[in-house]
């Protein structure tokens, strides 16, 4: 694999950042740990500026190449945060701290993104700036819009921005990505249902939320098989049924429901909401009962520009030898809010024959380092090179 050398040099010492920040996960924004050690080390790397705090617990560096003769300023982007999961893995550097675990690869990503900055940092073998950001809360915090709330686009000047994300199933080292709507919208909600509670023995003197939740659940998949078009991606999926007795002879007095929407195109998510809303008080109504629904639009669909797409693939196949069309996929990615404000791209490396992201099992492979560093390093070089 034509990775850089300098960086397969640096592979041990990434891995090692890589280990460390996969045995202290942090969640959400409470990233204190990590993001003092990436701003630790951009200093030490001599990067020009090391900014703290933005977006809460983001951190940035400016890195100025050896010309600046265009004003060009591209960002490269990795996130930081943990999942809330208990680690399975049984690895030496597993995670201490319970009930928080890196099983997504934030560790791999923000690793790789160092190493890239420190080879930046050395080289600075193009003209113009690089600016790298390191994100908090990317699991369901939005992150990257409070990054993009606190100005970081405009502070830096970026005028655009790229990102990456392992992907298990896909050859290590390897890349895949594609143009347009890539990943979905994310959306939850949390419907409250609530009837008239009783002795089971007697349901005809209640108004039964277990039934009238049942139906629903049945009922919100009408909107994927009958109201959005079958050629068309959309999920609704139920994910929490809560009832307010646990008891075996209670019929419970309230129920409730919490799960999410994803779809890839803005008039789908809003179908899905409105159904959501108008299924919900129908079938409610239908059993007698009272609904409440609280409907929380979260991820954009994030949307790869096409320019910019087809130059991260013709680097990639510069360092991997080739770079694969990516599937669709309908998890939500908060990157989207960076694309929203700059063009860009997003790209997948492969993490090889491992669990699936999200999984108590998962290990980011560190074989993928030399490769995804590579890519970075490479954006910054190749779009913006010294005449």
């Amino acid at each position: 694999m034509p990775v850089k050398n300098r960086l397969a040099e640096l592979h041990e010492e990434i891995t090692a950042w890589r280990r460390d920040l996969h045995a202290h996960p942090e969640l959400l924004y409470e990233t204190h740990r990590t993001s003092a050690f990436v701003a630790e080390q951009l200093k030490a790397f001599g990067c020009d500026e090391v900014v703290t705090g933005i977006g809460r617990t983001g951190v940035v560096g400016v890195i100025r190449g050896r010309k600046d003769t265009q004003g060009r300023v591209i960002g490269l982007r990795a996130d930081m945060d943990a999942l809330p999961i208990v680690e399975e893995t049984g690895l030496p550097y597993a995670s201490q701290n319970p009930g928080a675990m890196h099983a997504c690869g934030h560790d791999g990503h923000t690793a790789m993104l160092l190493g890239a900055a420190k080879y930046i940092a050395e080289t600075r073998n193009f003209d113009g700036t690089a600016v790298v950001i390191f994100q908090p809360a990317e699991e369901g915090g939005a992150g990257g819009k409070a990054m993009c709330d606190d100005g970081v686009m405009e502070r830096f000047g970026i005028q655009e921005v790229y990102g990456m994300h392992n992907w298990p199933g896909i050859e290590v080292g390897t890349f895949a990505i594609r143009p347009g709507p890539f990943f979905a919208s994310a959306d939850h909600f949390q419907i409250e249902l609530e009837g008239k509670g009783g002795h089971a023995a007697k349901p005809h003197e209640t108004i039964d939320t277990t039934l009238m939740a049942s139906h629903l659940v049945v009922a919100l998949q009408s909107i994927v098989s009958r109201n959005a078009n079958p050629v068309e991606q959309i999920v609704v999926s139920i994910t929490s049924f809560e009832t307010s007795s646990t008891a075996f002879n209670v019929i419970p007095q309230k129920v409730v429901l919490k799960g999410t929407i994803r779809t890839l195109k803005p008039e789908l998510r809003d179908l899905g909401e409105k159904r959501l809303k108008e299924i919900t008080e129908g079938t409610s109504a239908t059993f007698g009962g009272q609904a409440k629904v609280k409907y929380y639009r979260n991820y954009p669909v994030m949307v790869n520009w096409a320019e910019q797409t087809d130059f991260a693939a013709a680097v990639a196949a510069s360092v991997a030898g080739e770079c694969r069309e990516a599937p669709l996929i309908m998890g939500g990615e908060d990157f989207s809010f960076m694309l929203e404000e700059r063009p860009g791209a997003y790209i997948l490396v492969g993490n090889g024959d491992t669990a699936m992201v999200h999984h108590a099992e998962y290990n980011f492979s560190d074989e993928a380092i030399p490769a995804g560093c590579s890519w970075w390093a490479e954006i910054v070089e190749q779009r913006m090179p010294v005449g």
